[in-house]
């Protein structure tokens, strides 16, 4: 470790020194050897990354390199022009690339100049630019994104912690490489810079103190300073490709050379169209050269599209393994224990309903429902599954709640079902039947009759309005069950985003989330809409610190919607209701059992049947008049008298004095005696 430590401050020292000491010739061979073999590691390293924090210290290395190339330039140039001697690396250069020709020899160089410093250099140092400035521009939202998932619990804060460090670092590599990207480009010109000052040195020296003729001079001292040029210029052209690829690697799974294989030649189609390109072009151009082209392309395409359906038919069989072992493992059965919240099935003839595809609007209308309900009830309706049955008839449909069958019904597709609303005297010829969601009396016409019914004065509704109809009336009834917990949690969370304080001072300080699903539970079971939800909360912080009893704070909450609930029961200003007498409501008092869990009512069964018979006797007066039987008592009765009605006459609308608008006119038509 301790060698390593010291090992980079001793190479930078020797560099330096490399400037001013002279060298001996054998020692800049190995120098100059070694400059080539560490720009070929560097390239390599470039092209086997897979992002470019794994060469993070590329814009320090590039320093370095940088620095090595030109003391080895003057260390050369210094031999070159003072012994007349420029080593066997650079006489191998000049022999080997040049042909022991100087004009070739110097053409070749100016061309491997020209191409490092105006194609690669400068289109790297562009990159770095645009690279850096991304980054940068982009370091804050990055930050933002990593704080968001944080937040949301995707990653805890160690994972935090090591995203933004890379997020940092990618950012101090980028502004590095912009500013080191400008090495790359002044060493391209250093190079053209040291070339000449070598010939015209070289020059100087052969002609002034050796006596040698122009001709010889020249043929000497060029051909060593284009050896040297392009000993230097070769290892630069290798670096500023690595920077190059090193500014415009994207982050990948793999390195630069499978990406490459993957998608240049990884569409069997692009290969057969090349192919044939090259079959085309051979006829016009030289046929060899483009024949073989297309041979090669067309049989790289064949066993590409081979090696594709080979993969795609193994990865089947996966697929299907992993999906039996999936079935075989015991705890697979976990998946099977959900249960929907809410279920539409339907026989084959009724698929049509809800298939787009075939006009079917169904889908739609399930939607509309969910809405209806948020805006009528506050609700949140789960997610209704639709699915077909083939235990089930043809045109028949069934409704579930938690896996148990509520209800069912059973359509004529073709016809239309018209209902009397009670002021049509002339009959309609059709199937008499009874519609699903409210049990009246009604009449499947034809689609030719229709127009006819409505000119009478008969509703006529279609299938999907039936089906969509029923659901409604069902989810209105069990709107207590689907209120759980969880959606609870979610209008809670709902009503903190506008009123923070009110759901903070309630839960979980006051209440549970159990506790407030109790009482909107007993709202809904009356067909009491939960929306306005703050003042239902604020009834709650108000009265919960006196009792936990559901009910009675049940209680309070309605006395606290009492606007809306008239609103929702009475339509007119003068209304008709039924009344208790105070003799019963005292018997009810009488006969309450408190407990911790709650209270209950202890009556004897023919006191519980006289009550019963009296009000369905004030019911049937209401109903044969047409209009909505409604009972008031005291709001401390109220709730148990609600429970004693609904053994005889479930859905009864039962009220208190204490929830009716001041501004109603209310005639009592019946009293419900004991």
């Amino acid at each position: 470790m301790r060698a390593r430590e010291i090992s980079v401050p001793i190479i930078i020292i020797a560099i330096v020194l490399a400037f001013i000491v002279p060298l001996p010739g054998f020692i800049i061979d190995i120098l100059l050897s070694i400059n080539i073999m560490i720009s070929v590691i560097i390239l390599l390293n470039t092209v086997y990354m897979r992002e470019t924090l794994q060469l993070s210290i590329f814009p320090s290395l590039l320093v370095i390199t940088t620095l090595f190339r030109l003391a080895l330039s003057v260390s050369s140039s210094r031999m070159i022009i003072g012994e007349g001697e420029a080593g066997s690396v650079i006489e191998g250069f000049g022999v080997f690339v040049a042909g022991n020709n100087m004009i070739v020899g110097f053409v070749i160089f100016i061309l491997i100049t020209l191409a490092n410093f105006l194609v690669i250099t400068k289109g790297a140092e562009r990159v770095a630019e645009v690279a850096a400035r991304f980054t940068l521009d982009a370091m804050p939202g990055k930050q933002m994104a990593i704080d968001a998932d944080l937040n949301s619990g995707l990653i805890n804060e160690a994972e935090a912690k090591q995203r933004r460090l890379k997020v940092q670092r990618e950012s101090d590599f980028y502004g590095s490489m912009d500013g080191a990207s400008k090495f790359v480009k002044s060493d391209a010109v250093m190079g053209i810079i040291i070339t000449v000052v070598n010939i015209i040195g070289g020059l100087i020296m052969g002609m002034v103190l050796r006596g040698e003729s122009f001709e010889e001079a020249l043929a000497v001292y060029a051909i060593m300073t284009i050896g040297s040029g392009l000993v230097t210029q070769i290892p630069a052209l290798m670096i500023s490709t690595a920077t190059s690829f090193i500014v415009t690697r994207a982050a990948s799974d793999s390195d630069m050379s499978t990406d490459f294989i993957g998608q240049i030649f990884g569409n069997p189609k692009v290969l057969y169209l090349a192919a044939g390109l090259s079959l085309i072009l051979s006829i016009f151009l030289p046929t060899v050269p483009f024949l073989l082209m297309a041979a090669v392309l067309a049989f790289l395409g064949y066993t590409l599209s081979k090696q594709q359906t080979a993969d795609q038919k193994k990865q089947e069989v996966m697929v299907e393994e992993t999906e039996v072992e999936e079935i075989r493992k015991p705890e697979n059965v976990v998946s099977l224990l959900q249960i929907d919240p809410i279920e539409l099935e339907f026989g084959y003839g009724v698929i049509p309903l809800a298939d787009v595809n075939q006009g079917g609007d169904l889908l739609d209308r399930v939607v509309m429902i969910r809405r209806q309900l948020a805006l009528e009830l506050g609700m949140i309706v789960p997610i209704i599954r639709l699915r077909d049955n083939i235990q089930l008839a043809p045109n028949e449909y069934q409704i579930k709640i938690k896996g148990v069958e509520m209800a069912r019904g059973e359509l004529m597709l073709d016809n239309y079902m018209a209902m009397n609303p009670g002021m049509v005297e002339e009959e309609i010829d059709g199937i008499k039947t009874i519609e699903p969601a409210f049990e009246m009396p009604a009449i499947w016409i034809t689609e030719a009759q229709r127009d006819r019914a409505e000119m009478l004065g008969y509703t006529v509704v279609d299938s999907p309005s039936i089906i969509a109809t029923h659901l409604t009336e069902i989810i209105k009834r069990h709107a207590h069950e689907l209120t759980g917990r969880q959606e609870v949690q979610t209008l809670l969370d709902n009503t903190r985003q506008s009123y923070p304080v009110v759901v903070d001072e309630l839960i979980p300080k006051v209440m549970t989330v159990g506790e407030v699903q109790k009482v909107l539970a007993n709202l809904l079971k009356e067909g009491v809409s939960i929306r306005d939800m703050v003042t239902i909360l604020e009834t709650l912080a108000d009265y919960a610190p006196i009792t936990h009893d559901a009910d009675m704070l049940t209680e309070y909450v309605r006395q606290a919607l009492g606007r809306a609930i008239s609103k929702r029961f009475f339509t007119d200003q003068k209304s008709s209701v039924i009344t208790l007498d105070p003799k019963l409501e005292q018997v009810i008092m009488d006969s309450l059992q408190r407990t911790e869990t709650g209270s209950y009512l202890t009556l004897e069964p023919n006191v519980t049947n006289t009550i019963l018979g009296s009000l369905s006797k004030q019911v049937q007066k209401l109903v044969q008049l047409g209009q909505q039987p409604i009972v008031l008592s005291s709001p401390v009765v109220r709730i148990y008298f609600k429970k004693l009605a609904d053994q005889a006459i479930p859905g009864l609308v039962v009220l208190s004095y204490n929830e009716l608008d001041p501004n109603l006119e209310i005639q009592s038509v019946g009293v419900v005696t004991v």
